[in-house]
């Protein structure tokens, strides 16, 4: 599969801006009872290293700039209340089945899911990939915080095997939108050979570099999502200066950088 093959959303013509704030849609445009977008850096509060729009308390931020940045998501994207989670890199997933009346916080877990409108599901994220997930039949939403460790776990397949257990999801009916993150010119694994699976070396695309962006596909196929239903932003967080990038930042000094919002809610 080259890089033609894949739905990669137009990013001019995708894109929003209201009072500072950049914002990309992972979906195709089509009419949907959902709020979704992959915030930039721009539009936030913040001071350097992390202007302006960091969403993240764990890189050393003011937490209240943090939840500035936070409020104005929700002010953008026109919902109630958000859950976010201290991400970890694993597979472990959180379901929100009851409203909730205040944000929160979900200790230890990589992908939220729920059926309750209004409720913003945020990923945080400097190079890993958010997926966004929706079931159009089901009105489930998903939001999945996917690394490399994620891709190597498959936190993608833990997420959708929970909406079908839970909510009877039909996986033939999720819209898959995959935010900007590490694309395949930046993905330099020099110890691939004990860090990823085997089956991971059919994306490689030159030495040492890999296509997460297809091997993030090529999981949501194998889960049985259409590939017409999954769209792909084709933005590396590492070359463009309007995302933060942990690689980046490492090739530029210290590593210490904010994180970008991915954010989906149900209407």
């Amino acid at each position: 599969m080259d890089q033609s093959e894949l739905n990669t959303v137009d990013p001019s013509a995708d894109q929003s801006s209201i009072n500072g704030l950049k914002v990309q849609s992972l979906f195709d445009g089509r009419q949907m009872e959902v709020v979704h977008g992959a915030f930039s850096r721009y539009g936030g509060v913040s001071k350097p290293p992390f202007d302006s729009h960091n969403i993240s308390f764990g890189v050393g931020d003011n937490f209240d700039n943090v939840i500035s940045n936070r409020q104005a998501i929700k002010r953008y994207l026109k919902f109630d209340h958000l859950v976010s989670a201290r991400q970890v890199h694993g597979d472990k997933v959180h379901v929100v089945n009851e409203p909730i009346d205040h944000d929160i916080r979900v200790e230890s877990c990589d992908a939220l899911i729920t059926d309750i409108p209004r409720v913003g599901l945020l990923i945080g994220h400097a190079d890993c990939q958010p997926v966004l997930l929706y079931d159009t039949v089901g009105k489930v939403v998903a939001a999945i915080h996917s690394g490399w460790r994620g891709s190597v776990v498959n936190i993608i397949a833990a997420t959708i095997s929970v909406m079908q257990k839970q909510f009877q999801t039909n996986p033939a009916n999720l819209v898959a939108g995959i935010g900007p993150s590490l694309g395949p010119c930046c993905s330099e694994f020099v110890n691939h050979r004990s860090e990823l699976p085997q089956s991971f070396q059919q994306f490689l695309v030159k030495e040492n570099y890999f296509d997460f962006w297809r091997i993030s596909n090529n999981q949501l196929q194998q889960c049985g999502v259409r590939k017409s239903s999954i769209f792909i932003a084709g933005i590396c967080t590492s070359c463009s200066p309007d995302y933060f990038s942990y690689r980046r930042a490492r090739r530029q000094g210290t590593g210490i950088t904010g994180r970008n919002g991915t954010v989906i809610a149900l209407l």
